[in-house]
């Protein structure tokens, strides 16, 4: 089997990183004799046109008994931060176009590679691409939110409260830029915590999960994700498996700041499920309903402050690549 790769790359990703990640895949794709097409976003939400188009032209899904070795496969590879993946991830979901996604990741965050067994290096990554032999799928998770009438879906995590406030502080912040050049990334993740986590209070939340009603009255934190990691490398469900097609759901019920802290410090190295401000379970579909203004966040990007009443559940995502061994 023959492929055409069509490469998707967000420049601006982690800081410049995604233009030094692309320049290095294309230097491999040159050097093995590969067909490529590169596109380059150039603003924001400039991936979804780029899908658009080659949804309509070019991109189909992979049917393993209909491929003839003569055959030329289009392959999409997307090189940029989990933002990039989700913007992509979900305008095929919503043309329903089954077109196998590749992935190299160049973000500051990069947790949908952490959790699936993607490389962070980016020729070790492009060669769990080249080497992968047919479209496999795994599970991520769709939503739909009554009150604003939104649909997506979510390949790392969405959640309400803190996290959905720190993204916010994060969005903020003028020296993300300046700070990933000098390679500290990962501190454009810690600094704001500090300034949302005074600022949060306690919100009521009411979850159906499981047959049951849950209801919490000082929820600092509601999230739901299908691999363990979220901001940046924070294993805030070290108990997750990308391999189940089961969601996991974490609440963390507001403490005094002294608790907080602990449970900060536990989190930092995966024993937070010693808290009893802890609280997670797993489940195959699950209705969240947070009455008051909170923020939200859906891949590391922030949903304004609104009441919510998502519904949420696995959706299977087409990929191309082998697992980091």
């Amino acid at each position: 089997m023959k492929f055409h790769y069509h490469l998707i790359v967000n420049p601006a990703s982690g800081g410049g990183k995604g233009q030094k990640h692309s320049d290095i895949i294309v230097e491999l794709l040159k050097k093995h004799q590969h067909t490529y097409t590169m596109y380059f976003t150039e603003y924001q939400d400039h991936e979804i046109a780029l899908i658009d188009r080659l949804s309509q032209s070019t991109l189909i899904p992979w049917k393993e008994d209909q491929i003839e070795e003569d055959k030329v496969f289009p392959l999409l590879i997307v090189i940029g931060g989990d933002g990039t993946l989700h913007q992509v991830v979900e305008r095929l979901d919503y043309l329903k176009n089954e077109a196998p996604v590749a992935y190299i990741p160049s973000g500051s965050g990069n947790d949908f590679a952490r959790g699936f067994g993607i490389s962070l290096d980016p020729v070790q990554a492009f060669w769990q691409i080249i080497k992968a032999e047919k479209s496999k799928e795994i599970n991520i998770f769709s939503y739909e939110e009554q009150i604003t009438g939104t649909r997506g879906v979510v390949v790392n995590s969405l959640g309400i409260g803190i996290d959905g406030a720190i993204v916010y502080q994060t969005v903020q912040a003028e020296k993300k830029q300046l700070l990933n050049q000098f390679f500290l990334s990962s501190i454009v993740y810690i600094l704001p915590i500090f300034k949302a986590i005074f600022k949060q209070r306690g919100f009521p939340v009411l979850i159906e999960a499981n047959g049951q009603t849950f209801n919490f009255k000082k929820t600092f934190l509601c999230t739901m994700t299908n691999h363990p990691y979220f901001g940046g490398g924070i294993a805030i469900a070290p108990m997750a498996d990308s391999q189940s097609a089961e969601l996991e759901c974490v609440v963390v019920e507001k403490r005094s700041m002294l608790k907080i802290f602990h449970l900060i410090f536990l989190l930092l190295f995966k024993k937070q499920e010693k808290s009893k401000a802890f609280v997670h379970f797993s489940t195959s579909k699950v209705r969240i309903v947070s009455t008051t203004q909170q923020y939200c966040q859906v891949d590391g990007e922030v949903i304004e402050q609104n009441a919510f009443d998502f519904t949420l559940q696995p959706k299977i995502q087409n990929v191309w690549f082998n697992m980091k061994e």
